[in-house]
């Protein structure tokens, strides 16, 4: 599972990159959270918890249904 959050993550990439911002991925729990750590831009943005939950939380959970939430580290 961990490549197919790897391959989901790379298809959001590019929209926060074209902001300045980008994301990495940390782990996946046996439980199905999905940790990440927003950098550039997106570590210090007031809107990054709504990118995470609204953007790539909702991505992942549409394309790998095993993800239970993403989380920021």
């Amino acid at each position: 599972m961990e490549e197919q959050v790897k391959k989901a993550l790379d298809q959001v990439r590019g929209s926060l990159q074209a902001d300045g911002g980008d994301v990495e991925f940390v782990e996946i729990t046996e439980d199905g959270v999905v940790k990440v750590k927003l950098v550039g831009s997106c570590a210090g943005c007031p809107m990054s918890q709504m990118t995470l939950k609204q953007g790539i939380e909702r991505y992942l959970k549409s394309q790998i249904p095993e993800v239970k939430e993403v989380v920021s580290v």
